[in-house]
This record gives C-alpha cells, sequence and structure tokens, in this order.
C-alpha cells in the first residue's frame, strides 16, 4: 500500500511538472506574439526583407552660359533572376533575348544562349548581364524578348547608381572640384538633393533583389548651380599657362580672370607639374597658396604711402647705383647699376627696389605700425571669404611680432616677408580698376531648379573702398605706364591697352648656394582706360636657366588672354624680354647671403661670379672692394679658404 502511493505522488508531481512546463510554454509564446512580437517579426523581416537607399540625382553645374560644368550620369548593372521566369516563357524568349544581347553588346547569340541556360540550370537568381549600362541602353533592354514581362515574370533586374561626369574633362577640374573640394562641394547642399529607399528581398549567397519596380520612397534630385566660370574663358586661360609652363618647365601655376565690375571670375586655371614633366588640375593654388609676392605687392605699398601722404608720385628718389645696404642685407635693383635718380612713379614702373626701400623706410622708419595698419585698413590681412575651402590664410608682419628686425620694413616694400594668395593680390588690384571699391570675388550666379530660379545673385558684394579715387587715378596712370614703357613693355601693343605690375621673388632661399628658386607673376587689367576684366597670372618655380622674370614668363600669359579675350588680333606666341641683356647678372642673391652666413671669417670663391653680385657678397662680410673693370670675376686679391678680418680690402680683376 505505502509503494502504491508513493508510486502514485510521483505520478502526481510529474503531472504538475508537466502542467508547469506547458503554462511556461504557453506564457513565452503569449509573450513573445504580443510582448515581444513586433520586435522579432522586424528582426525576422531585416533578414529577408532591407530598405536600400537610393541617391537622389545630383544637380547639374553650369557655366555663366548655360554650358555644363559637371552632371550626374545613371549607370545600370542589368541582371537576370533566372528562377521565377516559368520554363514555358523561358524557352519562348530565351533566343530572342541572346539576339537582342549580341546586338547591343557585340558577343555572340550562342554565347548568351548559353549563358542564360547556365543561370537557369543552377538556379542563380542574379546573373549578371551586363555592367555600366546606360540610361539609353537600360530603356532599350527593359523592352528585350522576356525582360518586358518584368521583375517576376521575366526575372529583369536593374540597379542604378549615379556617375558624375565633368564634360570639360581636366580642364578647370580643381575649380569644379569633387567631394568637398571646388564648387561642388561649395554649393553641395544645392546639389546633393534627398534620396530615397528601395525595398530588396534578400535571395541566396547574401544577393539582394529589388521587390518590384517601384521605390519605396522616391528620390529628390537636386538643384542646379550656374557659376560664374565662362568656359571659353577657361579654355583660352588653361591653354595658355599651359603652353608657358612647358615653355620654363615650372613647377606649378595659376591664372584668375574676373570681371571688373561684378567680381565674377570668369576663368580659374591652375597647373601642376607630375614626374613626367606634364601639367594636370593639381591643387587650387589661386586660392590655397599664400606666398610671398614679391614686386605685385609694390601697388599695395605705394597706394599706401600716397594715402598716408608721406610722399608724392613726382618725388625723387637715387637709387644708388641699384644697391643700398640696410645692415648686414643688401636691397638690389635687377638692373645693373641702377636706375639713378627717378620719381616715386617711375620707380613703380621699373619695379625699382632701393627707391621703394628708401622711401618706405623714410617714410614709416618712425612709426611702421601705421603703414601695417594701413595695409590691413585695405583688407590685406583677411581672408576674402569664398564658398570654397582651403582659402590660404594672408599675413602682413607687425612690429610687435618677435621676428620683426631692422630690414623687415625695407623688405615689406617689394612684398618679401607678407604673404598672400594669387586670389587676394587680384582681389586688390581689381579694386584699383574700380576706382578703389574692393568687389567680393564670387563664383555663382543662380540656383535653378529646372527652370525655375531659386535664388539669383547679381551684384558683387562691395567690401570697402581701399583708398581715395585721387589715389586709384594715380596708381593706375603707374601701371598703365608700366606696360608703356615699364618692365611689362615686351607685352605692350597698338592694338588694345593693358595695365599691371610685373614680380619676380624668391622661394625656398637658404636651400644652399644655387638652390634658391623663383616666383614669377603678373596682376593687372584690361582695357586700360575702361577696365573690363582684371587677371593675376602666377608661375612658381620655372626653370632658371631658361627665364623667371615676371615680364618674360608670366606677363606673356596675361598678354594672350587679354588678346584672346578682347581683340579679333591673332596671338603672338614669341615674346622677348626686355631684360634679356641682362641675363647673366640675374643670379639668385639670396644665395649670397647662405655663403656670407657660411664664411663669417675666411675667404669665399667669387671667381665665375658676376662683378656686382661678387662685391655685395664681399661688402656683407665687411670687406672693402676694390673693383677693376667690368663682367664676371677673373682673379680675386686674397684666395679662398684665407682668413679675412673686418675692413680688409679685397682687390678683384674682371674679365
Amino acid at each position: 500500500m505505502t509503494t502504491e502511493k508513493g508510486i502514485l505522488r510521483r505520478i502526481y508531481l510529474v503531472a504538475a511538472g508537466m502542467l508547469l512546463f506547458a503554462f511556461a510554454i504557453g506564457f513565452k509564446l503569449i509573450n513573445i506574439q504580443v510582448v515581444d512580437g513586433e520586435k522579432y517579426r522586424k528582426l525576422s523581416e531585416e533578414r529577408v526583407y532591407k530598405s536600400f537607399v537610393i541617391p537622389a540625382n545630383r544637380g547639374n553645374l553650369y557655366d555663366a552660359n548655360g554650358s555644363l560644368l559637371a552632371t550626374s550620369v545613371p549607370e545600370y548593372d542589368i541582371r537576370f533572376d533566372a528562377v521565377t521566369v516559368s520554363q514555358v516563357d523561358f524557352e519562348k524568349n530565351v533566343k530572342p533575348l541572346a539576339e537582342e544581347l549580341s546586338k547591343m553588346f557585340g558577343k555572340s547569340t550562342a554565347h548568351y544562349a548559353q549563358n542564360l541556360r547556365r543561370a537557369r540550370a543552377h538556379k542563380n537568381r542574379y546573373y549578371l548581364v551586363a555592367r555600366n549600362v546606360s540610361y539609353t541602353q537600360y530603356v532599350k533592354m527593359r523592352e528585350f524578348p522576356m525582360f518586358n514581362l518584368g521583375a517576376y515574370k521575366g526575372g529583369f533586374i536593374s540597379e542604378q547608381r549615379t556617375v558624375r561626369e565633368l564634360p570639360l574633362g581636366k580642364i578647370g577640374e580643381r575649380t569644379v572640384g569633387r567631394g568637398q573640394a571646388g564648387l561642388e562641394g561649395a554649393y553641395d547642399d544645392y546639389l546633393k538633393g534627398k534620396n530615397g529607399r528601395r525595398l530588396k528581398q534578400k535571395i541566396a549567397k547574401g544577393q539582394w533583389k529589388p521587390i518590384g519596380d517601384a521605390n519605396e520612397l522616391e528620390p529628390q534630385d537636386g538643384l542646379d548651380v550656374v557659376s560664374t566660370i565662362d568656359i571659353t574663358i577657361q579654355d583660352i586661360a588653361h591653354h595658355a599657362l599651359l603652353k608657358q609652363l612647358e615653355k620654363y618647365e615650372a613647377d606649378h601655376g595659376t591664372v584668375v580672370v574676373m570681371e571688373t565690375k561684378t567680381g565674377e571670375i570668369k576663368a580659374m586655371a591652375n597647373l601642376g607639374r607630375t614626374s613626367k614633366g606634364t601639367y594636370y588640375e593639381k591643387r587650387n593654388y589661386a586660392i590655397y597658396e599664400s606666398q610671398e609676392p614679391g614686386s605685385t605687392f609694390k601697388l599695395m605699398t605705394m597706394v599706401a604711402a600716397l594715402e598716408d601722404k608721406v610722399l608724392d608720385t613726382s618725388d625723387v628718389f637715387d637709387s644708388e647705383n641699384g644697391r643700398i645696404k640696410y645692415y648686414d642685407r643688401v636691397v638690389k635693383d635687377s638692373r645693373y647699376g641702377g636706375y639713378g635718380k627717378i620719381s616715386a612713379g617711375r620707380a613703380f614702373e621699373v619695379s625699382s627696389n632701393t627707391v621703394f626701400s628708401k622711401f618706405i623706410t623714410e617714410g614709416y622708419k618712425d612709426n611702421p605700425e601705421a603703414l601695417v595698419n594701413r595695409l590691413n585698413y585695405m583688407g590685406l590681412n583677411e581672408k576674402i571669404g569664398l564658398e570654397i575651402q582651403g582659402e590660404g590664410q594672408p599675413h602682413i608682419p607687425h612690429p610687435d611680432d618677435a621676428n620683426w628686425y631692422g630690414t623687415t620694413l625695407p623688405w615689406m616694400s617689394f612684398g618679401y616677408g607678407v604673404t598672400i594668395t594669387p586670389l587676394q593680390t587680384l582681389a586688390f588690384y581689381n579694386a584699383i580698376a574700380n576706382n578703389g571699391v574692393m568687389i567680393k570675388p564670387r563664383l555663382i550666379k543662380e540656383i535653378r531648379n529646372r527652370d525655375k530660379i531659386v535664388e539669383h545673385y547679381e551684384e558683387g558684394k562691395i567690401n570697402n573702398s581701399i583708398c581715395s579715387k585721387e589715389t586709384a587715378s594715380k596708381v593706375r596712370e603707374m601701371m598703365k605706364n608700366t606696360v608703356l614703357k615699364g618692365t611689362g613693355a615686351n607685352i605692350y601693343t597698338e592694338e588694345f591697352s593693358m595695365a599691371g605690375k610685373t614680380g619676380t621673388c624668391l622661394t625656398g632661399y637658404g636651400k644652399g648656394d644655387g638652390a634658391s628658386e623663383y616666383v614669377a607673376s603678373f596682376a593687372g587689367y584690361f582695357p586700360a582706360d575702361e577696365p573690363k576684366y582684371s587677371c593675376i597670372v602666377v608661375v612658381t618655380k620655372p626653370n632658371r636657366n631658361i627665364g623667371y622674370y615676371g615680364s618674360t614668363v608670366a606677363a606673356p600669359i596675361f598678354k594672350e588672354i587679354a588678346q584672346e579675350i578682347y581683340t579679333d588680333t591673332p596671338t603672338t606666341n614669341e615674346y622677348e624680354g626686355i631684360e634679356v641683356d641682362y641675363k647673366n647678372v640675374k643670379e639668385d642673391y639670396e644665395q649670397f647671403y647662405t655663403t656670407a652666413q657660411k664664411y663669417k671669417s675666411i675667404m669665399p670663391n667669387v671667381e665665375g661670379l658676376p662683378a656686382m653680385d661678387a662685391v655685395s657678397l664681399l661688402e656683407n662680410l665687411g670687406l672693402k672692394v676694390v673693383l677693376k673693370g667690368a663682367g664676371k670675376v677673373r682673379n680675386q686679391s686674397v684666395i679662398s679658404g684665407k682668413k679675412i678680418t673686418s675692413n680688409q680690402t679685397i682687390y678683384l680683376t674682371t674679365t
């Protein structure tokens, strides 16, 4: 009896446990369905169905005349679901489909028929038929036999993507830009549009097939941007720059052409040299590269001096044989022997470093901050603020700077120690062309939604007046004379007028003997009397053995652009520099300072150097030089390597 009760008790316990287990299972099922049901259903669906982003078609980028600079082109990959098609439809259409594919893509009908049958036999639901298909081809393929039955009955699968194309190719590529660069990056908020979504079903091997032909959410195309660029002027600037870069084997160069009254940038060409000696749109040097401008900065210091009334253009200064010493450094003119006694206006035209250093030093030596304040007032220490990213920061030295020293002021007078970008320089020159009114350069005209104007930019933004009309008139006359009878005379023509300023600046000095390189530039506007366009040309590191002066390297590019834009006169491709006769004496004078630092107490070797350079070098060492003759040094009275003392007399004999 006891045994039977024990067995019965166990049965009841097992039954109770099973009942409890059943209740637990039921509770869990109810909890999954009611409480967590949505979570698990979503998880299950995500493993089978997924919403994919459909990128919106990016808006077009146009030039000022409606020509395409950048556009979005759709491309398609066409695939075939060999399972969803019925056997009857497959056998009926496989050969006609293969024939159409053969006509479009060139391979044999048998090739396509065999591959389609193989896909059918292997139950391939994602067979690749063609890749990178154009929109026109896509439209035709939708009507091919079998494919015209649609996604389910015909197994037709199309996958679209958008490709950005630049119709001009490499011309203006850095200005147009890609990603976050150039115009594409600057106006991305307008161009990008809003993405759509499309539901796809997961099939074998991690592949996804669109469900139906309709999108879950249609993408909204981006707006169109109309820029200020003129592709005709852009083409002219590009090829004029390229030709001169190749001729002088320069490292890189930039050209900007701007409409004077509106500030609209009509061309911006930037070319850099490859290791193979070819050129391409490497970086936007016009906007980002802030470097010493050299003599193009003389316009700024001349305007400052006139505005502060520290001189008048008729004031006469002695160029002192083209050589003036400030502390341990010597300012030299490019012309051997200097220019004698000349007016400040004439000093601008012939680009006399000595005269500029004189009147700036004399005018501001007691209050150098006044010059700095004037330059800052004219906006030369501020960025332009273009929408394009990467604008370089200009720099004007200040007397409070730790590296301000006795030679800073005279060297600033002709563009050393300051840094500025080509576009910032051009904005200043453009202001002079506008009688002193500064217009902010711009690259955009309109925002459009197809044919509807969303936003229109008509007038250039006036930043401020950099100087009086009287000062602007004076320097405009100097710039006109620079081309007529100054350093830019080699580009003068009777057929049309130009005004501007040449610039030649050392870069990379201090690398060692003979290692210094140059930046050649020319900035100005045309026509001279009623300016319509302003333009700057900067060529960095031309081959110094071929030429490196702004007058011979950069100015001819300016002339060719002006000639192509503003006249019907055939271009002249050969230019002769006005200073070519002085080639042997135009050595890199900064290399001599490096030599002087190296030979503080011993005699350097100056044999073979032009006499002017040898004298400058030795005088910087504290020696007294007696020169016999002219030309290159043939003999020196103290041989190189000998110890020297201050005020020691050295005799040089020339060839």
